[in-house]
């Protein structure tokens, strides 16, 4: 299936055959440490710099059928972010991955992002719109 947007995703999760946990690590766009001019320069065009984890999540896909509803629950925290890495954990036997299952899925969601492997994430900007990471 190609998911072109994020109700593409909250569908694609919920017709699977086993209940899903959608897995969401929330990232900032921030300066490497040590940066150069040159660095400083791309990034205040809005090119290059690193994404930093800053909030972790797991939902059921029923419980953010919108991504304006991750924007308001991760407001709440204070915390900025610019870009949303999710993943999806299946389920057995009829019923959702628990909440605690997803916790060492998410510290490796955190550690994959922080080596830059990426690829295997859906991204999508704070807007809800898909985009390509580089």
């Amino acid at each position: 299936m190609n998911i072109e947007n994020y109700e593409e995703l909250i569908l694609a999760a919920m017709s699977q055959q086993e209940p899903q946990r959608l897995l969401f690590v929330l990232a900032k766009s921030e300066l490497p440490e040590g940066y150069t001019e040159e660095q400083q320069g791309r990034f205040e065009k809005g090119e290059g710099g690193v994404l930093s984890p800053v909030l972790c999540v797991d939902k059921l896909p029923g419980e953010v059928m919108h991504f304006h509803e991750l924007v308001s629950e991760s407001e709440k925290t204070g915390q900025q972010w610019d870009v949303a890495f999710i993943s999806a954990m299946s389920g057995h036997d009829g019923f959702p991955p628990q909440p605690e299952e997803a916790d060492q899925y998410l510290q490796l969601m955190v550690n994959k992002i922080n080596a830059g492997m990426i690829s295997e994430y859906l991204t999508f900007n704070r807007n809800g719109e898909l985009i390509a990471l580089y």
